[in-house]
C-alpha cells in the first residue's frame, strides 16, 4: 500500500513523467492523499462508473504507466479518458454511491476505508478532472 499518493494535472505525459523523483506539488495543481493503494482505486472507480470489467481495463494496461518502475519506487500513471470523463460527468449523488461500493469492495478484502474520506477524494478528484478537461491538460497520479 502506497504512503502517499498525488492526484495532479499536467499537460501532457512528458511533464508528468517530469515528477518521479521530487513530486509534483511544486510544479502543478495536485491533491495528496495517502494509504491507499491507487492504481487498483482507479481501475476500480472505472468499472464502478463506467460498468467496464477489471479485465478488460487491465488488458488495455489501464492505468497506463507513465513513468517509473512498477513496484519499485515512485511511479507516475496517466487517468484515462473514460475514468476522466466518467468523474467529470458524475453528479454528487453518483460519487456518494461509488464510494460506498468501493468501501464496501475493499472490506470484502479486509481493508478499512472511511466512507465519507473516499466521497471526499472522489470529489476532489472530480473537480481536479473537471479543471484539467477544461483546461485541455490531464489527470496524472504520482505514487511514493
Amino acid at each position: 500500500m502506497s504512503t502517499i499518493v498525488e492526484f495532479f494535472v499536467a499537460p501532457d505525459d512528458t511533464s508528468a513523467a517530469t515528477t518521479l523523483q521530487t513530486g509534483p506539488r511544486r510544479a502543478y495543481e495536485s491533491l495528496s492523499f495517502g494509504n491507499f493503494d491507487p492504481e487498483e482505486a482507479v481501475v476500480d472507480w472505472e468499472c464502478l462508473l463506467t460498468d467496464g470489467s477489471y479485465e478488460e481495463l487491465i488488458a488495455a494496461d489501464e492505468p497506463r504507466l507513465v513513468a517509473g518502475r512498477g513496484n519499485s519506487g515512485c511511479v507516475v500513471f496517466a487517468i484515462s479518458p473514460r475514468l476522466s470523463a466518467a468523474l467529470a460527468e458524475a453528479t454528487e449523488s453518483t460519487l456518494r454511491e461509488v464510494a460506498a461500493l468501493w468501501v464496501a469492495q475493499r472490506a470484502e478484502d479486509g481493508e478499512v476505508i472511511e466512507t465519507d474520506v473516499t466521497e471526499a477524494i472522489l470529489g476532489d478528484l472530480a473537480s481536479l478532472v473537471s479543471n484539467a478537461r477544461h483546461q485541455g491538460q490531464g489527470v496524472y497520479c504520482w505514487v511514493a
